[in-house]
């Protein structure tokens, strides 16, 4: 009797922990994710005399994790990113010369908050940190001079994300400020960028 009742015991209990372990599995939005990216970049170069832009593609992936909490959604992301954007501004010092930017990989941490607005949709707000490689020349008509330098700034962010049986799709706007890169050039980038995953 006593060996029936435990089993029976250990059945119920079995049979209520397992839709609700799988109802925790289910929460949208929750947990780790990696996903591919790609998209548009146009990168802003401003001086003390005038402005410069060129655009291009953007190619990468990202990292991350979050935590859905009554449908509040808290998370921190992580992103390796590149692109093919050159630009160039004449007449930065004499009249002729020439400086140019070429990007290179562009690293960034940072944190998203963001919240359902329906079963299997959320809308997010981003920042953080970002770290770029860029190649830069000098030409005034004599001398060329040539290096690769990174720049340091912050990136701002907003987007929408969906989510079906693990598979994620999203959809973001950023901005990134660089500061003054050699007390001259003020970089910025503007990028609209597609990612397609998958949440563990």
């Amino acid at each position: 009797m006593i060996k029936k009742f435990v089993a029976l015991s250990v059945l119920a209990t079995a049979a209520v922990a397992t839709p609700a372990f799988a109802q925790d599995a289910d929460v949208a939005f929750d947990g780790p994710y990696i996903a591919a990216m790609g998209g548009y970049d146009k990168v802003r170069v401003d001086t003390p005399i005038g402005h410069g832009s060129d655009d291009g593609v953007l190619f990468g992936g990202v990292v991350g994790f979050d935590k859905n909490i009554r449908g509040a959604v808290f998370g921190v992301e992580g992103e390796y990113s590149d692109s093919n954007v050159k630009e160039s501004v004449d007449n930065v010092f004499v009249a002729g010369d020439r400086a140019s930017l070429k990007t290179g990989r562009d690293l960034y941490a940072g944190i998203r908050i963001g919240g359902e607005v329906t079963p299997g949709v959320m809308l997010y707000a981003k920042g953080g940190y970002t770290n770029a490689k860029v190649k830069a020349s000098y030409d005034d008509g004599v001398d060329v001079l040539r290096g690769s330098d990174e720049l340091e700034g912050y990136r701002l962010g907003a987007g929408v994300e969906t989510t079906v049986r693990g598979l994620i799709g999203r959809v973001e706007y950023r901005y990134s400020n660089y500061g003054h890169y050699e007390g001259i050039l003020q970089p910025e980038r503007h990028q609209v960028a597609a990612m397609v995953g998958y949440r563990f």
